[in-house]
C-alpha cells in the first residue's frame, strides 16, 4: 500500500519532468536529423547532413572537404569557458575567504551584495557593460589610461569581462560554503609552524576549498559554453561561439536542422564534463571509503 502510494505520488514529477525536460530534446534530437526546407525550417526526411556539415562541406564536384570553421569555434567556445572559469576561480577565492571571515552581519551583507545582480535581468547587466566599457565609460577610459589600443568595446576582452562579471556569483558562493567550514585551528597551526600566508593558503586553505571550487568550476563553466548575450553585444558579433552560432542558425540563416545539431554537440560537451566530475567525485569516495 505504501509503495503503490509512492509510486502514484511520484507520476506527476514524472509527467512534468518528460513534458519540460525530455520531449524538447527529443524534438531538438528529431530537428536535427531533418531535411532543411526550401524556404526555412525543416522537413521531416531522415539524414544526418546536420552533423556531417559541421566537419565537411560539399566541392564543385560535390565530394565532401575537410572544413574546420566550425571545428574552430567550438575550440573558441571551449576556451573562452576555460578562461573565464579559471579566471573566476582566482577571483572568488580571495573574495570567499573575506566573506567567510567576517562576523555575522558582515557576512549577510556581503553576501547579500554578491547575489545582487541576479535580482537584475541579464540583458540590462550586460547592457550596462556597453555603457562601462565604452569610450565615454569609466572602463573605457581606463582602458586608454592603460595604454590600449582603440577601443576596449567590441573586443575578446570586453566579452571576457562580462563573461566573469555574469558568473562569478556562481563560483564565490560555493566556495564560500566550503571555506566556511574550515577549522580556524588549521590556521593557527600553520602560523605556529611558521608557515608564510602564502605557504598556508597553498597548503591549507585551497585544499581544504577545492570542493567547492570544483564545484563552482562546473556552474561557471556548464553556462558559459552556451553563453550567446556577451559574444553578441560586448564582442559586436566579431567572435562567434557555439552560442551566437545557434542563435543565427535558428534566426537570420533559417537553417533549423543545422542549428539543432549544433545544441546537440553542446549538451553532449556538457553532459561529458558533467559525467567526468561525477566519475571523478565516485572515485575519490571509493578511494576515502
Amino acid at each position: 500500500m505504501r509503495r503503490g502510494f509512492r509510486f502514484w505520488g511520484l507520476v506527476p514529477a514524472w509527467v512534468l519532468m518528460a513534458v519540460t525536460l525530455l520531449a524538447p530534446l527529443v524534438i531538438v534530437a528529431l530537428v536535427s536529423v531533418a531535411k532543411r526546407g526550401a524556404y526555412g525550417g525543416f522537413e521531416w526526411d531522415f539524414t544526418l547532413a546536420p552533423y556531417r556539415d559541421i566537419l565537411f562541406t560539399a566541392g564543385w564536384s560535390d565530394e565532401l572537404e575537410f572544413d574546420p570553421k566550425y571545428v574552430l569555434i567550438i575550440g573558441r567556445t571551449v576556451l573562452l569557458a576555460l578562461i573565464t572559469t579559471a579566471i573566476c576561480m582566482a577571483l572568488a577565492l580571495p573574495v570567499a575567504y573575506v566573506i567567510a571571515t567576517r562576523g555575522p552581519r558582515a557576512k549577510a551583507l556581503l553576501i547579500y551584495l554578491v547575489t545582487l545582480p541576479f535580482w537584475v535581468s541579464m540583458i540590462v547587466r550586460v547592457y550596462a557593460w556597453l555603457i562601462i566599457l565604452g569610450n565615454d565609460g569609466f572602463g573605457g577610459r581606463l582602458w586608454q589610461f592603460l595604454g590600449g589600443e582603440g577601443s576596449l568595446l567590441f573586443t575578446p576582452t570586453a566579452m571576457l569581462i562580462g563573461m566573469v562579471y555574469s558568473y562569478i556569483p556562481l563560483m564565490v558562493l560555493p566556495v564560500f560554503a566550503a571555506i566556511e567550514k574550515l577549522d580556524p585551528a588549521l590556521l593557527e597551526a600553520g602560523a605556529d609552524l611558521y608557515a608564510s600566508r602564502w605557504t598556508t593558503a597553498r597548503r591549507v586553505i585551497v585544499p581544504l576549498a577545492w570542493p567547492g571550487l570544483a564545484a563552482g568550476a562546473i556552474l561557471v563553466f556548464v553556462p558559459a559554453l552556451g553563453t550567446v548575450l556577451e559574444p553578441m553585444l560586448l564582442g559586436g558579433g566579431k567572435q562567434i561561439t557555439m552560442g551566437t552560432l545557434i542563435q543565427t542558425q535558428f534566426g537570420s540563416a533559417r537553417n533549423w536542422p543545422f542549428g539543432a545539431a549544433i545544441a546537440l554537440v553542446l549538451m553532449a560537451l556538457v553532459m561529458g564534463v558533467l559525467i567526468v566530475n561525477a566519475l571523478r567525485a565516485a572515485h575519490k569516495r571509493e578511494a576515502e571509503a
